[in-house]
This record gives C-alpha cells, sequence and structure tokens, in this order.
C-alpha cells in the first residue's frame, strides 16, 4: 500500500486474527445473524502487514454493542507497520465491547480509534522513528460495526469496504490517498500519523441479505469492478471460497502488495419494535396483582404506598433478609398492553443498574427471581423537592446553590453515559434531612446506545412534565442534554422565585416563530438579592435556542457562584469608577495637552 504523504517502500509482518465466532459458526439467538468469510496472504511480499478480525458477542451484547469487523493494512515503507495494524485491529475489536452499553456507536468507535492513534503516534515518537515517520508505527483502518438494523461504517486511509448490490459495488469508504501522477500516490490520512485524527464515519439501514465487502489495496487495485462481482457470484454461498478467489484473481492480475478479504452477509435482523434483550425477563412474568401495606411476595413485604399515577404504583417495602427499607414499582393497569411503556419500564431499572452516583438512586437487585413486573431501588428517606420548595418559599442563595449543584452532579453522570434524563422536574428529585439530592424515576430517559436498537422513538415530545420541558421538545423534538439543562434552569428559577420563568407560555409552542418570541423574564423583581450575573446565568440556561445555552452544564454551575468571564466583559464597570483617581489624572493632561495646542497655534 502507498506510505503517508510524501514518501516510499519496504514490509514486514501480519498474521490475521482468529474469527470469534460463537458456537462454532452457528446462530446463538433469532436476532442479528450473519454468515462471514475472510482470507489474507502476504502475496509476492515477504511478509504480510495487513491485519483484519471479526467479533461476535454473546447474544445480550450483540444487541447493545452489535457485531464489529475490521481490517487494517500497514504502510511498506515501516518495518513495524504490522504492529500498528495488529494493534489496530485487535485493540479495536477489544476495546469496543468495554465501552459502556449506553453510548452509541458513533461515540464508543471514535473513543476507541482516537485512544489507539494516540497510542501508535506516541510509539513512534518514542522510538528511533521519530525523525523518519514514514517508518513508524501507521496503518489504514476500516470499521464496520453491524448494530440492530443499521451498518456504521468509519474509515481512515485507503482501505475500503463496500456494499454489494448484484450488478454494482457502492463504495462506502473514501480513500485518503493523494495522486502525485499516474503511478504515484500517498496517504493523506491513516491511524498514527498524526496526534490528531479524522474519522470518516457513514451509516445505512440493513436488509437481509444484504453483502459487505472489506478490502485492502492489493486486492481492490488490479482488479475491475466487474471482476470482483464475477468472483462474488462463483461462491454465493461459500463466501470463504469467495475471499480466496478474490485474492487469487488479484494476485494472478499483477498485484505486488499483501491481500486481504472479508466479506459480510446479512443473514437475519432483530425485530426493533422492542430492545428484546433488555425486557426479555420482565415480558415473560406476569403482572402484579393489587399490593396492599402487610403483603409479602419475593422476599418483600409492603408497608405502604408511596405514589400513584396513571403510569405507575410505587411502595415502600422492606427486604426481609436484610430488613432494608426498598422502593417497589410496578406498572400502571392502564398501561399493561402498551408496548413501548412496557420497554421504558424494563428500561429503568438497566439504566439504574448502569450509574453509580451519589446523587442517583440505586437498583436493589438481590440474586433471587421474580414472580410478577416490577422494579425495586433504594429507599431514600427525604421528601420531593416539590414539598421542600413549599416548606422553604424563601431559600437563602448559597442554599440554593447546593441543591442545583448535586442536581447537575446527577444529571452529569447521565450525560457522560450518553443519557438525557428527560423529565427533570421538582417531583422527581428528593431531598433528604441532611440536604442530599438524589435523582430518581428514570421512565422518561433517552439512551443513544439503546436507541440504535428500537424504533419506539416515535416522535411524541415532551416525555417530561410541560412546564420544565425545553420549548424545543414542544415542536417534536428529542430531548438533548441541553433540554436537561433548561429543565434545570427552570428549577433553580422556581427555587430562588417560587415563579416559572415563563409562565404556562412553553407549553404552548407550536412553531419556531412562538419558540423566538418567548422571553425570559428576570428574576431579580422577585429577588433583589440575587446578583445581575446570578441572573444572567439563569437567562442563558433558559435561553428558548438551545444553541445559545452554556455549552457545558459545569459552567451554568460554575457562573452561579461566582462572576463568569463573558459577564465581567460584558458588565465591566467604566475608567471613571474602577480607577477615579487615574482617570482625572489622564482627563487633566489631556486637557493641558489641548490647551498648550491651542497656544501654540496663537
Amino acid at each position: 500500500m502507498p506510505e503517508p504523504c510524501p514518501d516510499p517502500a519496504t514490509a514486514q509482518a501480519g498474521t490475521p486474527p482468529p474469527v470469534s465466532l460463537p458456537d462454532g459458526g452457528k446462530p446463538v439467538s433469532a436476532q442479528l445473524e450473519i454468515t462471514v468469510g475472510q482470507y489474507s496472504d502476504r502475496g509476492l511480499k515477504t511478509a504480510n502487514q495487513d491485519f483484519h478480525g471479526l467479533l461476535i458477542p454473546d447474544p445480550l451484547q450483540r444487541a447493545t454493542k452489535g457485531i464489529a469487523v475490521a481490517i487494517a493494512d500497514g504502510i511498506s515503507s515501516s518495518n513495524v507497520s504490522q504492529v500498528a495494524s495488529e494493534s489496530a485491529v485487535a485493540g479495536f475489536l477489544s476495546d469496543y465491547f468495554s465501552t459502556p452499553e449506553t453510548w452509541s456507536v458513533k461515540k464508543s468507535v471514535q473513543r476507541v480509534l482516537l485512544a489507539t492513534n494516540a497510542w501508535l503516534h506516541a510509539q513512534t515518537r518514542r522510538s528511533q522513528y521519530r525523525y523518519d515517520l514514514d517508518r513508524g508505527y501507521i496503518c489504514t483502518l476500516s470499521v464496520l460495526v453491524l448494530k440492530s438494523t443499521t451498518a456504521h461504517v468509519f474509515n481512515v486511509g485507503d482501505s475500503r469496504v463496500y456494499r454489494v448490490h448484484d450488478r454494482a459495488l457502492e463504495q462506502l469508504t473514501t480513500d485518503h490517498r493523494l495522486w502525485l501522477s499516474r503511478t504515484e500516490s500517498c496517504l493523506t490520512r491513516a491511524m498514527g500519523m498524526d496526534h490528531q485524527l479524522d474519522i470518516d464515519y457513514q451509516q445505512a439501514p440493513l436488509q437481509v441479505g444484504d453483502r459487505f465487502l472489506l478490502a485492502t489495496d492489493g486486492v481492490y487495485e488490479p482488479l475491475a469492478e466487474t471482476e470482483i462481482l464475477e468472483r462474488l457470484q462463483r461462491h454465493p454461498d461459500d463466501l470463504t471460497a469467495a475471499a480466496k478467489a478474490l485474492a487469487a484473481a488479484a494476485l494472478a492480475a499483477g498485484s505486488d502488495d499483501n491481500l486481504t478479504v472479508q466479506i459480510i452477509r446479512i443473514d437475519n435482523l432483530p425485530k426493533t419494535q422492542q430492545a428484546g434483550e433488555l425486557s426479555r425477563e420482565l415480558s415473560q412474568l406476569p403482572f402484579a396483582p393489587e399490593l396492599a401495606p402487610g403483603r409479602s411476595f419475593d422476599g418483600y413485604r409492603i408497608q405502604r404506598q408511596i405514589h400513584a399515577s396513571g403510569r405507575s404504583h410505587v411502595f415502600q417495602a422492606v427486604d426481609e433478609a436484610t430488613q432494608t427499607p426498598v422502593v417497589i414499582k410496578i406498572p400502571s393497569t392502564d398501561l399493561r398492553d402498551d408496548p413501548e411503556y412496557l420497554e421504558q419500564f424494563a428500561t429503568e431499572e438497566w439504566i439504574a443498574r448502569r450509574i453509580s452516583n451519589p446523587h442517583v438512586v440505586r437498583p436493589f437487585a438481590p440474586d433471587r427471581p421474580r414472580s410478577w413486573v416490577y422494579l425495586v431501588t433504594e429507599f431514600v428517606e427525604g421528601r420531593t423537592l416539590k414539598q421542600w420548595m413549599l416548606d422553604h418559599p424563601a431559600p437563602a442563595l448559597e442554599t440554593v446553590r447546593n441543591l442545583v449543584d448535586q442536581i447537575g452532579r446527577g444529571l452529569r453522570a447521565f450525560h457522560r453515559l450518553e443519557m438525557v434524563h428527560q423529565d427533570l422536574k421538582p417531583e422527581n428529585i428528593l431531598v433528604d434531612a441532611a440536604g442530599t439530592v438524589t435523582l430518581i424515576d428514570f421512565g422518561a430517559t433517552r439512551v443513544a446506545g439503546l436507541q440504535e436498537m428500537t424504533d419506539t422513538d416515535t416522535g411524541h415530545y415532551p416525555r417530561g412534565a410541560a412546564l420544565y420541558s425545553a420549548p424545543e421538545t414542544m415542536l417534536g423534538e428529542p430531548g438533548s442534554w441541553l433540554a436537561d439543562q433548561f429543565s434545570l434552569g427552570v428549577i433553580t428559577y422556581q427555587l430562588l422565585t417560587g415563579q416559572l420563568p415563563f409562565g404556562a407560555e412553553v407549553p404552548k409552542i407550536r412553531s419556531r416563530s412562538q419558540q423566538r418570541r418567548l422571553t425570559y423574564q428576570s428574576a431579580r423583581p422577585y429577588r433583589e438579592d440575587v446578583p445581575m450575573w446570578v441572573d444572567d446565568a439563569l437567562a442563558r440556561a433558559l435561553h428558548p435556542e438551545p444553541h445559545r445555552r452554556y455549552p457545558a452544564l459545569s459552567e451554568f454551575l460554575h457562573d452561579l457562584r461566582q462572576p463568569g468571564t463573558d459577564w465581567q466583559s460584558r458588565h465591566r464597570p467604566p475608567l471613571m469608577e474602577r480607577h477615579p483617581v487615574a482617570f482625572w489624572q489622564s482627563l487633566s493632561a489631556l486637557l493641558l495637552l489641548a490647551l498648550l495646542a491651542a497656544l501654540a497655534f496663537d
């Protein structure tokens, strides 16, 4: 393959990794299933610098993370690029499946590739090749992640990913290569080439029967598209034979490079109405009967009902084995035939198990079977923030800051996992006797990683209470972390003033023009002790247009405690107030100069 711009070539080793297929390559779940054919050969070179791999995880992880395929090609001017190829592929296949299940494919892959790129670049900088980067740890890399009914394609360099149609090849990647002449070219982008990395990304819908071809330049360069299609059509069922045939044809056509081919066929796709594996246990259980104080089941004893609504019933109970107080939540009778609601209900505990934060309620999950559909979390001894506000109608500014800071820390735990709470309101926030805040109720939470598995994102927004929801969600937009920031701004404003910043106007929004006409009402008429810079911070967090809010939630929390740099620059007092002596001295000097100039002209 070509070296990075601008230099030339040589070679060394690389051994293709084993394909990781559970149960000897047989499908293990009626979800996403594929057939694979792979082949790699050093060709006319003394060593194989290509590296390829594929990993099909267990059914549950396959649902949340998908199937990963990767192919890499080392640069011929380097004697260590086979190490780069192996590290890029093996590292990706290992680290991708270690990223949080809540992350989207795009975020997970990009985080892993950026870390791998930094490691490869550092290896070169620490080696004898630090002054000759063309001989360093550099390779191309193409990645295909198949998740649910979508193909996610990532590319750095000139390895290629194609979608195979009956009469044509659709190239899904762009070659990062600059042609210097008809016979000479160089790479403009590769793994390890620079400390920064620009990764091409696109996604495509999947259908049963779809085929994908991944190949290094030693295979696709000497072969015409018709020749590639012909070899694939000769072996429609034996994909390994097809991969070998392509490599042999490329070698016969004059290829002098390493030869690596991967062929993937989609045999089965999951149904996307539900994120199946997540709620399988609950979906196979009957619904709980009417619960009353004193009733015992599955090792719990009901003590009292805490809350009842059209969506759920919540009870305080005690774990009889440990005498630990817990909260048990069961679905509302009215929604037990709603698959979308039941999926959200099942996901709520799944979310709680993946967040570890002192300001987010923790699940209570002893290792014992369940008889009915219910969720169990720890019991927090406290009152809702709504009740707290009724008990403290005029809290001190510092008290408000402490509460908001804790809510913000809980929210940031969601956002770091690419989740949006979407239902932040005083009723979903508990405050204990010590003033510690705990976020509860994740029934409306949007999880990027799960959203890729399901088509239940029907656009029914807002998911939370309308008075605390961001204006953009009233127009059908899915909530982002900026919407959570808006909700936190509403709560902060309400804590300080007892009022809502836009009254009841936000739920009435039906158009962009109505959204833009929303006008923030200053908090200072309600609370004269609110500093101007705190009011300014609230106005920014509550801006009707999301891109005008804070770029980071931490900045909002910071600006509630001290004036931000933007506010200081915009509200800097005049020189006469900051330095009155210097002001009058300067003014006197100017007047003296003007008087001397006038006398000189006379």
